[in-house]
């Protein structure tokens, strides 16, 4: 704003430069949705390596194959994902989801849902300070501390100085804020008068944990909590209005790649489920990495028409799918290393990862540097014929070659087949298509409601240029100079005045995609020896 000038002398103001940096997005996080043994339900939550996902939703089990495809994403260069845990209660009026530890006055339930919570075993003790009390505004009697333990897993947590009445350390507050093992039931009222009775002295030779004077555990069957139901459906497409199932992710910033492996190690995911999860990845500008259906056993299973029928993927939003076959073999540290077949939604998030750090979302994630990090071999290994079947179609086949190895050899989305000539053929071509529609629609929202003219425009045009010629530095893009990369248009043409009393500002982007080199073809012929005319 300018100065007011009322005095002679030397006036400095300073003026924008109208320099608005955009800043590329994130090209690789990755969410999973899925049952697990433990953790929070139908909350998105992040983990940055796979102990993370361990210590909050527990370690790997052949009945979760969701662990398994976290473990296998990490394994092959994947940095950063989000996790959704499903979890469906089983038919009956005596299930309970939460298993119950109930101590007078203040009755306690674990912290997520499953049977994992019936090893949990709390410990009440009065061992607290007048001093520390009268921080407070209370007396050393409204204080208590508890002690919280998996015997399972052997995780303690130790609260000091709780109260159950009402002051900065009461009891619901500081265990739901601070405790990932157990939370004061729903049904507790609470602030209350009474302290929870204290548990017996620590006795010699004695372990607290397995002494029920000295420790409470879940004992009565009707405490006690089962595991999930099989997923369904219904589990899996949630409520869209209040965040449910896949729209959990919903209440999380940004995702890149959706990866839904099957409730059941040698079961699908239903078709119905990944046309759901398809529309939302189309919203949202992520890709959906599909698993094929365990039908398909050979390439002849694989038809012009598998994608729709067996995959519920078709249309145009399919851009946003790709399709890999088949599924790999691992050993499964949980069954001694037990070969086993597992679905390659995980490896392949990975690889996507660990492509676009070394060299950019605009390459394939595919060749001979893609390898298949912890796969033991593949469910078929297919030979060049049977993968000129599947790749016309759309299908991304998983190859093993001598001294490479096995690795992903297949670039294109669901619409990939040749029938369909889509612009969107290649994964990624879609994919850095989708990194720069995210990527101008966060670094614009300054745009709205700034005056609609020239200089609008040409701030426009300077803030998106520059993101896309630093692209085309890095070479995300064809062409030898800019002119052949990319284009911004705002002006006059593109906003005419019609559009200007409607309050629109109208920008073209366009840009060269870098294409996979799929075929190579190298023509060879003899050179005859010079002839004397």
């Amino acid at each position: 704003m300018p100065v007011t000038l009322s005095y002679p002398g030397v006036y400095i103001e300073e003026l924008p430069s109208g320099v608005r940096t955009i800043t590329g997005v994130a090209t690789s996080i990755t969410a999973f949705v899925g049952s697990a043994p433990m953790g929070p339900a139908e909350e998105p939550v992040i983990i940055n390596n796979f102990g993370d996902y361990e210590r909050t939703f527990g370690k790997l089990h052949p009945n979760y194959p969701l662990g398994y495809s976290v473990r296998d994403f990490y394994l092959n260069g994947g940095a950063k994902a989000v996790i959704v845990r499903l979890y469906k209660k089983k038919a009956g009026n005596n299930v309970n989801a939460n298993a119950s530890i109930k101590l007078t006055n203040l009755p306690l339930e674990a912290a997520s849902p499953g049977s994992w919570g019936n090893t949990l075993r709390a410990r009440v003790d009065y061992n607290v300070s007048a001093d520390v009390a009268a921080r407070y505004g209370l007396a050393a009697a409204d204080l208590f501390n508890l002690t919280v333990r998996d015997t399972a897993t052997g995780i303690t947590e130790t609260f000091l100085n709780l109260t159950v009445k009402e002051s900065p350390r009461r009891a619901d507050r500081v265990l739901a804020s601070e405790s990932s093992l157990l939370h004061v039931a729903s049904s507790a009222t609470m602030p209350g008068t009474t302290l929870p009775p204290k548990h017996g002295d620590v006795t010699p030779g004695k372990d607290i944990w397995k002494e029920d004077t000295l420790s409470t555990g879940v004992k009565d069957p009707d405490d006690k909590a089962e595991d999930s139901a099989p997923l369904d459906q219904a589990a899996y497409e949630g409520d869209q209005v209040a965040g449910k199932g896949i729209f959990a992710l919903k209440k999380t910033d940004l995702f890149n790649l959706l990866c839904i492996p099957p409730d059941t190690r040698d079961g699908d995911t239903a078709k119905a489920v990944y046309t759901t999860a398809l529309k939302y990845c189309v919203d949202r500008r992520a890709m959906l990495i599909v698993d094929p259906p365990t039908k398909w056993k050979k390439a002849g299973d694989v038809t012009a028409s598998s994608i729709a029928d067996d995959l519920g993927l078709s249309g145009e939003m399919a851009r946003n799918a790709a399709v890999f076959f088949p599924r790999v073999i691992q050993a499964d540290p949980m069954r001694d290393g037990q070969l086993d077949t597992f679905v390659p939604c995980g490896i392949v998030a990975g690889v996507m990862a660990r492509t676009d750090t070394r060299r950019g979302v605009w390459k394939a994630p595919a060749g001979i540097d893609a390898a298949l990090n912890g796969a033991q071999g593949l469910a078929l290994n297919l030979i060049n014929e049977e993968n000129g079947m599947v790749n016309p179609l759309g299908v991304n086949a998983l190859r093993s070659f001598p001294a490479v190895g096995r690795v992903v050899w297949g670039a294109r989305t669901a619409r990939g087949a040749d029938l369909l000539a889509d612009e969107y053929k290649y994964i990624p071509v879609r994919r850095t298509a989708l990194f720069i529609e995210e990527s101008l629609y966060r670094g614009t929202q300054w745009v709205v409601f700034e005056p609609n003219d020239e200089p609008l425009w040409a701030q426009i045009r300077l803030n998106l240029g520059a993101f896309m010629h630093n692209l085309f530095r890095q070479g995300a893009f064809q062409g030898q100079s800019p002119r052949d990369a990319y284009f911004v248009k705002c002006d006059k043409e593109t906003t005419t005045q019609t559009d200007i009393n409607l309050g629109i500002v109208n920008i073209v982007v366009g840009f060269a995609p870098l294409k996979p080199a799929e075929f190579v073809v190298i023509k060879l012929q003899q050179i005859a020896g010079q002839i004397q005319a």
